[in-house]
């Protein structure tokens, strides 16, 4: 077993190894799109800092206790908004966009599936086959480690959790592009080659490129606020007594005094509002030729904006009668 000092070091060097082997894989069939519209990073810092995020990124999963999905939503979610710019703006091919989206999720998931096992709230309802015994025996309870499992594996919730998240990404990128977005494309993205995508937004089209996002969406925020179980921070908060308490214990129960799912919520929302919002911003300002920094954090703030209120309307959906610990 390895020592738990070397683990993560082992999961940055796996991970950057099998990107680096993946992307060189793809060269053949991508034929040299991205870098056709990629800034040339000359300067050894430039390279470091990229890298760098990569592994904040890694490290925000590993110290953050996801497992490989947790994690492989969250890479899906915070690096579909810069390819997606591409492949709409730059026009670069959609088979492209779709192999370097699947390099960086597979080469996040991969590593931590091999060091780290799946979440009980992500790991299917064991089938058990019938036996031939009369009567049959009782079935095996379910693990005390989550909760909510009938709720989390229904099909009818899958779906509309999914459809939930999907739509608000795409009605919000579709009022973006009906509105400011596309002067603001053109102002601050010097070297697009195609702005006709910002005045032929259809809806449909937006949802169905969406559906993607919202499953991620809904494994990474949905899936775990829903499982969570009480916690000894919700019993104290349930025990709670205006009349007794202390002033600290009354700052703690206003600000944070939440049940273990909507804290989970929380946490994980901010986490996925900052890590969209930083990633799109550094990939498209850094790695994108002629983008402004302000242009590059205009369209991270649209996809920023879309995680945050995904989250609320999880937070709206967990909460209604039916959904409880």
């Amino acid at each position: 077993m390895l020592p738990a000092a070397l683990r993560f070091p082992l999961l940055v060097l796996f991970s950057l190894t099998l990107s680096s082997i993946f992307y060189t894989l793809s060269s053949a069939f991508t034929a040299g799109d991205l870098s056709s519209v990629s800034r040339s990073l000359n300067e050894w810092w430039e390279v470091a800092g990229l890298v760098a995020w990569k592994t904040t990124e890694l490290a925000i999963g590993w110290w953050g206790e996801y497992d490989g999905i947790d994690l492989a939503s969250l890479t899906l979610l915070s690096h579909f908004p810069p390819l997606y710019l591409l492949t709409t703006f730059y026009a670069i091919r959609p088979t492209t966009i779709l192999a370097s989206l699947a390099i960086d999720t597979l080469t996040t998931y991969i590593p931590f599936r091999l060091l780290r096992p799946i979440h009980p709230t992500h790991a299917p309802i064991p089938f058990r086959p019938p036996r031939p015994i009369h009567p049959p025996p009782p079935p095996s309870p379910p693990p005390r480690s989550i909760s909510n499992r009938p709720i989390i594996h229904d099909s009818s919730v899958l779906l509309w959790t999914t459809l939930l998240a999907a739509a608000i990404h795409a009605v919000l990128l579709y009022l973006s592009l009906i509105t400011w977005l596309p002067l603001h494309l053109v102002l601050h993205f010097d070297g697009l080659r195609d702005i006709s995508a910002a005045h032929g937004a259809a809806l449909p089209y937006l949802l169905a490129a969406s559906l993607p996002l919202g499953y991620a969406a809904r494994e990474f925020l949905f899936t775990p606020a829903t499982g969570a179980r009480r916690d000894l921070a919700e019993l104290k908060a349930t025990a709670f007594n205006p009349e007794t308490a202390s002033l600290a214990e009354t700052l703690w129960y206003n600000f944070w005094g939440f049940s273990k799912r909507t804290r989970t919520l929380v946490v994980r929302t901010a986490t996925l509002v900052a890590v969209v919002g930083v990633h799109t911003w550094v990939q498209v300002f850094v790695t994108v030729e002629g983008t402004e920094a302000y242009g590059a954090a205009g369209w991270a703030a649209v996809w920023a904006a879309a995680a945050g209120l995904t989250g609320g309307a999880y937070w709206w959906v967990a909460n209604v009668e039916g959904v409880a610990n």
